[in-house]
């Protein structure tokens, strides 16, 4: 599974890239306005930080201008992925931008027939929105399984990228359901490495350690 973080925080990007975990990175126009900085700027200092698919989402609602911004986004980086919402204008310019070997993320994801949709558009990636689902009382996790089955049944290469990610359990649930990516705020990413019982080992090893006449 690939790591992505979902940010527009460069102090966080800088800092998590030196794990080497960090994959690729995912932006939305709310993160983007949090930056504080011109959204070309952002997306160039992403692309100098992590090699790996960068999304930069498009803000128009028609075809023709999400096809024009793509491709203005599109000559930031060879890393550049276009973010376009999944509506019927946003899978039309997917379908566009991807005949021009473009990757696009097809974002807003809900249902498998959306993922679907995606899919036979060309979609590099489908985003599914396994919180926000969550939120109104249904199993976002069950949507990742869903377009899993329906992907392998018919040898689509478009990616599930799990996106919303709320806590740990999330991304271990993503990644037993068979999602390729899961895109997560750095704090998640953090919490995966965290468990109390290696912290108590740590602490007992090293105590005893420190009463012994070892060194190294």
């Amino acid at each position: 599974m690939l790591f992505f973080l979902d940010t527009a925080d460069i102090a966080e990007v800088k800092e998590l890239c030196e794990t080497g975990m960090i994959d690729g990175i995912t932006t939305n126009p709310t993160l983007a306005a949090s930056a504080g900085i011109p959204f070309t700027t952002l997306i160039e200092q992403m692309c100098g930080l992590v090699e790996g698919p960068i999304s930069a989402e498009v803000v128009a609602l028609d075809a023709e201008t999400m096809v024009s911004q793509g491709r203005k986004l599109a000559k930031i980086a060879k890393n550049i992925t276009i973010k376009v919402p999944l509506t019927p204008e946003g899978l039309n310019a997917c379908q566009v931008l991807t005949r021009e070997d473009i990757m696009v993320n097809v974002t807003l994801c809900f249902s498998a027939t959306q993922a679907l949709l995606a899919a036979k558009a060309g979609a590099t990636f489908i985003s599914p929105f396994i919180g926000r689902i969550d939120d109104v009382s249904h199993t976002g996790m069950d949507l990742i399984r869903d377009i899993r089955t329906i992907y392998d049944n018919y040898g689509y290469q478009t990616a599930i990228l799990a996106a919303s990610i709320r806590h740990p359990l999330h991304v271990l649930e993503a990644a037993k359901a068979g999602a390729d990516v899961a895109t997560m705020p750095p704090k998640i990413l953090r919490q995966l490495y965290k468990h109390p019982l290696t912290d108590l080992g740590l602490e007992n090893f090293l105590a005893d350690w420190n009463k012994s006449a070892l060194s190294i």
